[in-house]
């Protein structure tokens, strides 16, 4: 049956991406107003679920431990759809559910409610939902409550965007004031040398009247050189050299694994292999993490999704140092299907097509082109080699 796309969905996705969210670490955020929705509607399970390209990303739960699902086999793609709640009074009986592992097998379930998480710009960023094993009526005046708490989840989403946003804020103050620190260097020293040669020279120079004058100048010069010092060189920052700002950074080790808890669960349930190499020599370097996910994300979702049960996905972390330059180096390939030159060059200019997955899942378009974007707005670069029937291999190129 043929999965339903939202009309405006790139740019659905753009605004997704944009809040550049860690799937994996909204559950503390999120979990009370879950908890609260399931108790407002009676149900025993309740769901805050983000939608992406290829994966419905469950960010906070009640009554049930799911994580994720392919975006097809989940019923919030047809919530997102629109402005109202969506309903299902028995999804036994709905064809486009009811052989769904999660009809069919535990949970077993049977009544789904659900409301779009509209943001400010008009997009569905994913939906609210409760659910149960029984069949429930929700009244009018629990609708608007159930309404109020989705509104709320988007403003708590809203909030960390933008605390994400400040604290990078404050990490580059942070780097402008030690620039500062560094461009007051030279200057001081030159006062404090001239006044030591003045001052060495002493009533030679017959400047008793100035001389006075020309140690408080040195004294002065010497306490600021000392703070510059302080500043660039701070045995406490020394020691925080290579300590992670979880909120806004990763290292490579760090993004390793966050790919495997993000994506592990998609290559086993394919019988896929996920291999993640980290290499080169600065393994503990912090670096931005913005959009990583995002970008890294589509690519890995999409090449399980083309991958054979039995085949491989292979991804390699890398971070070159240049000067006071980062530049990422990341690769994704897998043994799948592989792709046409027609098909890579659409790509390439941000146009995507519906396909299907070794196994005969949906694919909808947007992932790619999705990546290609981003890549762009970070002024990075993307290359895509593949051989039809073999391989495809995607290699990215960082600033960071």
């Amino acid at each position: 049956m043929e999965s339903p796309i939202p009309e405006d969905e790139f740019n659905r996705l753009l605004q997704l991406a944009d809040y550049d969210l860690d799937n994996s670490e909204l559950e503390n955020s999120l979990k009370d107003l879950t908890k609260l929705a399931g108790k407002v509607a009676g149900t025993d399970i309740s769901m805050v679920n983000l939608v992406d390209s290829f994966t419905q990303w469950t960010v906070a739960s009640e009554g049930i431990s799911l994580k994720q699902m392919p975006r097809e086999d989940s019923v919030c793609q047809y919530t997102i759809m629109g402005k109202q709640p969506f309903e299902i009074k028995d999804l036994t009986k709905d064809e486009r559910f009811k052989d769904k592992f999660y009809v069919t097998d535990d949970p077993n379930l049977r009544y789904y409610w659900g409301v779009p998480l509209k943001n400010e710009s008009g997009f569905n960023l994913g939906a609210l939902c409760v659910m149960d094993k029984e069949t429930k009526y929700i009244s009018p005046e629990k609708v608007e409550l159930l309404e109020i708490i989705a509104d709320e989840i988007v403003n708590r989403l809203k909030v960390i965007k933008a605390l994400t946003l400040l604290k990078a804020e404050v990490k580059s103050a942070k780097e402008k004031q030690k620039q500062v620190a560094h461009d007051i260097r030279g200057p001081i020293g030159g006062i404090i040398g001239l006044a030591q040669i003045i001052k060495e020279k002493g009533n030679t120079n017959q400047l008793e009247d100035v001389l006075d004058f020309i140690k408080i100048i040195q004294k002065s010069g010497k306490s600021l050189l000392e703070l510059a010092d302080e500043i660039l060189s701070s045995r406490e920052e020394d020691k925080k050299e290579l300590r992670l700002n979880p909120d806004n950074e990763y290292n490579l080790m760090t993004l390793k694994e966050k790919i495997i808890n993000l994506y592990g669960v998609q290559a086993e349930q394919k019988k896929v292999t996920l291999e993640v190499l980290v290499e080169g020599n600065h393994k503990e370097k912090p670096f931005p993490k913005a959009k990583l996910l995002q970008i890294l994300g589509n690519l890995i979702s999409n090449a399980i999704k083309f991958t054979a049960s039995g085949g491989k996905v292979y991804i390699s972390l890398n971070l070159a140092e240049k000067s006071q330059n980062k530049e990422l180096l990341l690769v994704v390939k897998d043994t799948g299907a592989g792709m046409t030159a027609e098909q890579i060059e659409a790509i390439m200019k941000g146009e995507g097509q519906t396909t299907q997955g070794s196994a005969g899942e949906k694919g909808y378009g947007f992932g790619l082109p999705l990546v290609k974007h981003l890549v762009d707005g970070m002024n990075g670069v993307l290359k895509i080699d593949s051989k039809l029937g073999e391989y495809a291999r995607f290699e990215l190129r960082l600033p960071v």
